[in-house]
């Protein structure tokens, strides 16, 4: 008679997870709930909410009769995605710590102690993703060791797992699953997968989760709460007073605090201005801000990226961008926006250049670039360089007209031929 086998599904005391731990439990698992917390509330007066949110996770757990964990990972979550934070910001880009925390903490700590600690057949969490794998198959997997070479043997893993998108298009969240390992991808379940979240709430609601279904649906970073983000990044970087300047004709439209508060395509509210003005650039030697007038502004619209070296979930990389050098796919660097055509060529670093089939708006260093082939998520990578904007790209050509339409200068200071 095979063994129940057992599930350890991440519990964030949300709607999501807590339908995950129902439905696993209804499959027939032996299923394990457990909260993490990776951010220090005492440290924020208690703007951030782990404490409501272990309880909640506890009382589901409870409801279900399954047992209950709480693990912290703060002093993780400080070192491995909060402190890069810090850093991107004062490099003048702008980091998705959601990307960085299931990279490092999710499908890294917690995973090994699902599995390791715990002696969990799978993972579970209440992501809106599938894999190619059925559960049985999740189970079956044994551990493989991460790459320590550029690239991972290409016969290494001979049936990778593949990330596809969720059911529910609008809810889909590989884009925040792109740089998750192999090795934790396949021994991994997503109930959720083929649901829509209408629906997941439909299950809470009749499963009695009313204190879930009460909670708003958390938006934007854990750790910064309902404070302004001025506010909060203040508290950890010194202020570097520096110049909003005009993107067209230099002049000096205001003062800030520090480039580090601003992203690309954000507005910046600067004193005395009547009108929008737009970021459109940064510089962090001098510390001036660009802003060009409108929000479509030329400045902000580029067609070409380099990431950092690119993270291939299945197959790394994959076989037609090895044998054509380039491929064809699709591309977003922020979680809802429509997918975008582009081509991708590789380099020899393993980082890889992306040409947009059109220019897309306020592409952001620090921000990842995240692939996709039909419904599957192929990985990501991490901005790190962009081409020039359209505004630059037309300014050239403009003086390239004048330089070619000027008459040309008569040299008279040669000495003439004896």
């Amino acid at each position: 008679m095979q063994a129940v086998r057992h599930v350890v599904c991440a519990m964030s005391g949300g709607v999501d997870s807590s339908v995950a731990a129902l439905l696993l439990k209804r499959r027939g698992y032996r299923v394990t709930g457990v909260f993490m917390r990776n951010w220090d509330s005492l440290d924020e007066h208690g703007v951030c909410t782990s404490e409501k949110d272990c309880e909640d996770a506890y009382k589901v757990c409870h409801m279900l009769d399954i047992p209950f964990h709480h693990v912290s990972y703060v002093k993780e979550y400080w070192h491995e995605v909060f402190s890069n934070l810090l850093k991107e910001y004062e490099k003048g880009r702008t980091p998705n710590p959601d990307i960085l925390c299931n990279k490092h903490i999710k499908f890294n700590y917690f995973f090994q102690y699902a599995v390791g600690s715990l002696g969990a057949d799978a993972m579970a969490t209440g992501h809106y993703a599938r894999t190619s794998q059925e559960d049985e198959e999740a189970f079956q997997q044994r551990p493989t060791p991460r790459p320590q070479t550029l690239f991972r043997n290409r016969f290494e893993i001979r049936n990778p797992v593949r990330l596809h998108q969720g059911a529910d298009r609008f809810k889909d969240q590989t884009f925040f699953l792109s740089q998750i390992p192999q090795d934790a991808l396949k021994r991994t379940l997503f109930p959720l997968g083929e649901l829509t979240k209408d629906f997941v709430k439909k299950i809470a609601a009749e499963a009695g989760f009313k204190h879930v279904l009460k909670r708003k649906e958390s938006m934007g970073i854990c750790f910064i709460g309902e404070r302004h983000f001025e506010k909060f990044i203040l508290e950890y970087l010194d202020p570097h007073p520096g110049n909003f300047v005009s993107v067209e004709d230099g002049k000096i439209m205001g003062t800030h605090k520090g480039w580090f508060t601003f992203t690309l395509g954000q507005r910046a509210r600067i004193g005395g201005q009547r009108d929008a003005w737009f970021v459109v650039d940064k510089d962090i030697t001098t510390g001036d801000v660009f802003v060009a007038p409108t929000t479509n502004h030329p400045a902000l619209f580029r067609d070409t990226l380099r990431t950092d070296r690119f993270h291939w979930i299945a197959e790394e990389p994959p076989a037609e961008l090895i044998k054509n050098k380039m491929m064809e796919c699709n591309f977003r660097f922020l979680h809802q926006m429509p997918l975008e055509p582009c081509t991708v060529t590789l380099n020899m670093d393993g980082s890889v250049w992306v040409t947009l089939a059109k220019p897309v708006r306020a592409l952001t260093p620090g921000q990842f670039a995240v692939f996709y082939k039909g419904d599957e998520c192929l990985g990501s990578g991490k901005i790190i360089r962009l081409g020039p904007s359209m505004y630059t790209l037309h300014q050239g050509q403009e003086r390239m007209k004048v330089a070619e339409t000027a008459p040309a200068k008569t040299d008279h200071s040669s000495k003439p031929a004896r």
